[in-house]
């Protein structure tokens, strides 16, 4: 956006209360505080509405979300360039390198920066409500599902201190409502001896019934025929009182992604988007739409896809200097954008037949795990940036014919069934 659009620039160092304000319009610049009230930030933003006759004004903050970034949204002439508190950082010591750090400070720095360099920032466009909503539902969700998996973590070295037994019989899923239940019932290896068991059967669930010699569920065996592993009462109560104190917290948050699996499948059917994402392998009631969100729906947002890679933190970063050069993994990224095309590569892998040769393709040239999916990662986004802006849902075979039209290396690695 040229100079003359912007009828004021305006730097804002935000604050848990209270936000340091730094605007200049016309060569002159006044410093003043905003604090973080509803009222207060519609009264001083009417009054540059009124002072500016709603002409667009540049405002530069560290936030791209947050509850000041949620209110400034309501007031359109407020053209908003969120930037990296890195960049803040880098700008403030290449004036003061000593290190000083100050609010009102920062805001004229944020000010300066924004005036001096607006056109080579981009102005923040908030996608639609629905992509919004996936968004934020997604990074919720998985924030539970992370805090549920730390309880499991934690479930899992209880029961190893003082109860093995009941992790033989989960094996694996300690998340599962039978084994919470079994447990919430029995937290101990003397409750769990003294069961009936009848009610034990009713508990364990059918489909993982392995019968023994004599016909009988081998876990009601394995209970019986079990030893317990410590005989110390201190342990056992104060264990027993953790293990059950976990089981309520997960059963609790297995009720929460629930919810959430639910209202996020309620907003990706209405997505417009919707069927271009679930076309792609592995793009599930999980995956789909966290990839519908990472991409958004303005076409106009990412020039090329090289731009998304960059965003992503899927694209390394060259650096090079004299004779030295080196490719390094990206970490200035949105962590959880980069972890959506992360994992999206690592259950293609299961679902898509290329994606699969192509790991090991990488695999097999002695690339390391995380190293290959980054690498698919980065071939999926391009395939991705291609459907999306072309609104065309991806099509598995029309790459594959692709595929043996180039004679690709990958063919090597495809099972003969894909050849045909």
């Amino acid at each position: 956006m040229p100079d003359h659009d912007f009828a004021a620039f305006i730097g804002l160092d935000w604050g848990d209360q209270q936000h340091a304000v730094c605007l200049t319009a016309g060569g002159q610049r006044v410093a003043t505080n905003l604090a973080q009230q509803a009222d207060d930030i519609d009264a001083w933003a009417n009054d540059l509405r009124t002072r500016f006759r709603g002409r667009p004004i540049a405002v530069c903050l560290e936030q791209s979300r947050g509850a000041l970034l949620y209110a400034l949204l309501k007031y359109e002439f407020l053209v908003l360039f969120p930037i990296n508190p890195k960049q803040l950082a880098s700008y403030r010591d290449a004036f003061v390198p000593c290190g000083p750090k100050d609010d009102p400070t920062d805001a004229e720095l944020l000010c300066q920066f924004v005036e001096q360099h607006h056109t080579r920032l981009r102005a923040w466009r908030p996608d639609d409500q629905s992509t919004r909503t996936l968004r934020l539902l997604s990074e919720d969700r998985r924030r539970w599902v992370d805090e549920r998996t730390a309880l499991k973590n934690r479930l899992r070295q209880r029961l190893k201190e003082y109860f093995p037994l009941a992790l033989e019989l989960a094996s694996h899923d300690l998340d599962t409502d039978w084994f919470l239940q079994l447990l919430k019932r029995y937290p101990s290896y003397s409750e769990l001896r003294r069961a009936n068991p009848r009610t034990l059967a009713r508990l364990f669930p059918k489909r993982s019934r392995v019968p023994d010699d004599t016909g009988e569920d081998s876990r009601l065996t394995r209970v019986r025929s079990s030893l317990p592993l410590v005989a110390d009462q201190a342990v056992i109560l104060t264990h027993r009182l953790e293990v059950l104190s976990i089981v309520r917290m997960i059963l609790q948050l297995n009720e929460t992604v629930e919810e959430y699996d639910r209202e996020i499948a309620r907003h990706m059917a209405q997505h417009c988007d919707a069927a271009l994402f679930q076309s792609f392998p592995a793009g599930g009631p999980v995956m789909a739409p966290r990839l519908a969100a990472a991409f958004g729906t303005d076409r106009e947002r990412f020039s090329s896809a090289a731009e998304m890679q960059q965003l992503s933190g899927i694209a390394p970063v060259l650096k090079r200097s004299g004779k030295s050069c080196s490719v390094i993994r990206r970490l200035a990224c949105p962590k959880f954008l980069h972890q959506t095309f992360h994992e999206y590569a690592d259950h293609s892998r299961k679902k898509s037949a290329w994606a699969r040769a192509y790991y090991h393709m990488l695999k097999a040239r002695g690339m390391g795990h995380h190293c290959a999916l980054r690498s698919l990662a980065f071939k999926w986004q391009r395939i991705m940036y291609r459907c999306w802006q072309t609104r065309t849902p991806y099509d598995e075979a029309r790459h594959l014919r692709q595929l043996r039209l180039r004679n690709s290396p990958l063919l090597a690695y495809l099972p003969q069934t894909d050849h045909a």
